[in-house]
């Protein structure tokens, strides 16, 4: 099975190169699923609904959200009625949405897709830790694949939870920080892992957005009113690949068999 996590895709520029460049890499990859992070799809800040659609009509099968998923108040309403777009699954029990989803893949597995937000410098909402026990505790038997999207602002909490799932979970990926590091790894009991897939988006700015708004806010302290940076626009991804049906691990998921950094870039 290979399946493909796209980074935090980030206002119209990240948009703009899914829309011209995922389809031909699924094809050419051989890709039977998608998983992005949409939550700063709406120009920088949050996702509408019309946007999510236009999203997972691009072929993304499931997407993942974190602290500003909620950035736009009229996905209030849409995200009950739309389980592929996922939230944080350790907000508050009532929080609109949902925190997991459950699917079939291309090539006929069913998976299910987990997303979590960290506590360490963002809003101190439910345990991520005790929350991903509970929600792989309620999976059914014939879930062979789990992947973890751990939205969180430190590389140790990240850290922390890629240890603490590991041979539970196939997958446990980092997003949030919109900055690639270069730590992929199989973990020892078969877990594929990375602290941050990186951003989809223009990299000519301060983690998407323009530079000079940002530089300005942190020379005077200003409140300022940010805008999507422009140049250098990558779609930087992890291609996650299984073993066979065989090759399980403790919770009888399928096993990681490699984990790679992928980054393309608009023509």
């Amino acid at each position: 099975m290979r399946i493909l996590f796209v980074g935090d895709i980030v206002g119209s520029p990240g948009r703009q190169i899914v829309n011209d460049r995922l389809a031909d890499i699924v094809s050419q990859r051989q890709i039977d699923l998608v998983i992005a992070n949409g939550e700063n799809a709406a120009s920088g800040f949050g996702i509408t609904p019309r946007l999510a659609d236009e999203l997972l009509g691009m072929g993304i099968d499931v997407l993942t959200g974190g602290n500003h998923s909620w950035d736009r108040k009229e996905i209030l309403d849409y995200m009950p009625h739309q389980p592929r777009l996922l939230r944080p699954g350790n907000f508050p029990e009532g929080t609109p949405g949902f925190g997991s989803f459950i699917g079939t893949a291309k090539n006929g597995v069913k998976y299910a897709v987990l997303n979590l937000q960290g506590r360490v410098f963002l809003t101190p909402i439910d345990d991520p830790f005790r929350k991903a026990d509970a929600e792989l505790a309620k999976l059914p038997a014939d879930v062979a694949f789990v992947l973890v999207d751990i939205h969180a602002e430190t590389t140790s909490e990240k850290i922390a939870m890629g240890w603490y799932l590991d041979g539970r979970v196939t997958a446990v990926v980092g997003t949030h920080t919109h900055v690639t590091t270069a730590d992929e790894r199989i973990l020892p009991q078969g877990t594929a892992y990375i602290t941050d897939v990186g951003m989809t988006g223009p990299h000519g700015g301060v983690i998407g957005m323009d530079r000079e708004g940002i530089i300005k806010r942190f020379l005077d302290g200003l409140p300022a009113r940010f805008e999507v940076a422009s140049g250098d626009v990558q779609m930087n991804c992890v291609l996650i690949e299984t073993g066979d049906a065989s090759e399980r691990n403790a919770a009888g998921r399928l096993r990681a068999g490699h984990i790679e950094r992928l980054r393309f870039r608009t023509d």
